[in-house]
């Protein structure tokens, strides 16, 4: 499967990255990149709003993807677990970001100038 070419199909927007493009992971990843030393299980659970097993398993397809660690430990007797971007899912991130930027952009720039909600967020090109 090869990428498209950005000539012939401008809005394919391949750059769109499933694993983070899902809404949980989405702000999981946005909460990680806020707290680059990472954050508690319990933290992200409540910054998210997802419970325990809707984070797990979100945690799960992004470590897999190679975007988080999970690391598990002890704080005392409590079992506790930490959450982190590694640095190849901090520069996946930002180059989903720069391609969902593009595509903010586009989106203004059909909307047309005179669209009053794309003016008013400031998306319009100059």
């Amino acid at each position: 499967m090869s990428k498209t070419d950005a000539t012939s199909a401008p809005f394919a927007y391949d750059g769109l990255d499933r694993v983070i493009h899902e809404k949980a992971r989405l702000g999981l990843l946005t909460s990680l990149m806020a707290h680059p030393k990472g954050l508690a299980f319990a933290d992200l659970k409540q910054l998210c709003g997802l419970t325990d097993g809707n984070l797990s398993r979100h945690l799960q397809v992004l470590q897999e993807a190679g975007l988080v660690d999970v690391i598990k430990g002890y704080e005392g007797n409590r079992p506790h677990t930490t959450c982190r971007l590694t640095k190849a899912g901090r520069r996946r991130f930002l180059d989903y970001l720069a391609v969902l930027e593009q595509l903010v952009r586009d989106a203004a720039k059909a909307a047309g100038k005179g669209d009053a909600a794309a003016s008013r967020i400031g998306i319009l090109p100059a």
